[in-house]
């Protein structure tokens, strides 16, 4: 549904036009993955997959909220009743952006939405965090509130965290609020810095898929809190603030100090080393070496995979296929348990690829998957 299509929409359902019409996009993850939990490097950059927001401003203390993509009515909330994790269905998340902005002292003093989104759900392709992201943005410039975009990003993190009870990192709404079109944006964690790097796959005759596998997973689940917990406890164990500061070079023999902690070792190993990858991808990309990031990508997906122990057997399916067929290199990416992989491949290898992938999920039974070019593109923004 196209922004005009939204506004529409929310003047059938409110009986006026709205205020403003916002977007904000989903993200594929190029490469550092469950690193951001443990202060360290990840690469995002923005799909043209997007939620999109009509908003206008209330002064009586409601928020009412609809979306074109969920069946129901209008739901409509008190903002004072608002309490982290009482609501387990969807409205939690544009709820929980308006409760985080009130705790940090911001006067949100109600709000109408319709909402809509093309960010496939479960997908590991962040819709949740453009759900967050548009609804801050919107807020922030409706109630003037003149709040930065890592700023915005930090208010959706706290309320996916703590009013939804999901224990994300911060680069998914990162991402959603800051990358720019035809980048990947290598962020730093820890302090928020960032760098915007070129990533104009088309222009060397590249192209970068997403395989959605369609097998859903949620992040409130307990596999993701056991390994965030069992990467705290790695980082404890070796006396640092977090994963982050282990140096690679010294990897082994930080290890060696964990002993017969096998569970944690394996932990550490993935988060050092992942960062240590994201770090590569950087330094090739700068130096114009696109194509030598595919072996890179690999070794991230044998990694989550072996150490971190997160895919399943149709991420596994689409990596090792795609290889087979004559890709670049592949990975899952997001949280894992299901979701997607991105596949780097030469442009004239993409019909080959996708054929290969669909007909090796038909013969292993499985789903069919849905395929789709990723672009980098544009974070959010105001559409009207």
């Amino acid at each position: 549904m196209g922004a005009q299509q939204v506004a529409e929409r929310f003047t059938e359902l409110y009986g006026t036009r709205p205020e403003g019409v916002w977007a904000a996009p989903g993200r594929v993850n190029l490469i550092g993955e469950h690193t951001d939990y443990n202060d360290g490097f990840v690469m995002p950059f923005a799909l043209p997959h997007q939620a999109v927001a009509a908003v206008s401003r209330r002064d009586d203390g409601i928020l009412r909220l609809h979306s074109a993509d969920i069946e129901g009515g209008v739901a409509e909330l008190r903002l004072d009743a608002l309490a982290p994790q009482s609501d387990p269905n969807w409205t939690a998340y544009p709820a929980g952006v308006a409760w985080a902005l009130r705790e940090a002292g911001h006067q949100v003093t109600g709000a109408d939405v319709h909402l809509s989104s093309t960010v496939p759900t479960g997908a590991g392709l962040s819709s949740s965090a453009a759900l967050e992201v548009v609804i801050a943005l919107a807020l922030n410039d409706l109630y003037e509130l003149g709040l930065r975009r890592w700023k915005l990003a930090r208010l959706c993190q706290r309320a996916e965290n703590v009013y939804v009870g999901a224990p994300t990192g911060i680069m998914d709404q990162t991402a959603s609020s800051c990358c720019e079109q035809g980048h990947a944006l290598f962020l730093d964690t820890r302090d928020l810095s960032q760098q915007q790097i070129p990533f104009d796959l088309a222009a060397e005759g590249l192209r970068l898929l997403v395989v959605d596998t369609q097998v859903k997973h949620a992040h409130s689940g307990g596999e993701y809190g056991k390994r965030r917990a069992g990467c705290e406890k790695g980082a404890a164990l070796l006396g640092v603030d977090a994963l982050r500061d282990i140096p690679y070079a010294e990897l082994d023999a930080a290890l060696a100090l964990l002993g017969d902690e096998e569970e944690i070792v394996r932990l550490v190993r993935h988060v050092v080393s992942e960062d240590h990858r994201v770090e590569r991808v950087v330094g090739l990309l700068s130096s114009g070496e696109t194509r030598a990031i595919g072996p890179v990508l690999t070794e991230g997906h044998t990694s989550l995979r072996d150490d971190f122990r997160i895919s399943c057997p149709e991420l596994d399916l689409v990596v090792d296929t795609a290889l087979s067929a004559g890709a670049l290199g592949a990975r899952m990416t997001g949280g894992g348990f299901g979701g997607s992989a991105i596949v780097l491949a030469e442009s004239t290898d993409v019909e080959t690829l996708t054929k290969a992938t669909e007909e090796a999920f038909a013969a292993a039974g499985f789903t069919t998957p849905r395929i789709f070019e990723a672009v980098p593109s544009r974070g959010a923004h105001r559409v009207i």
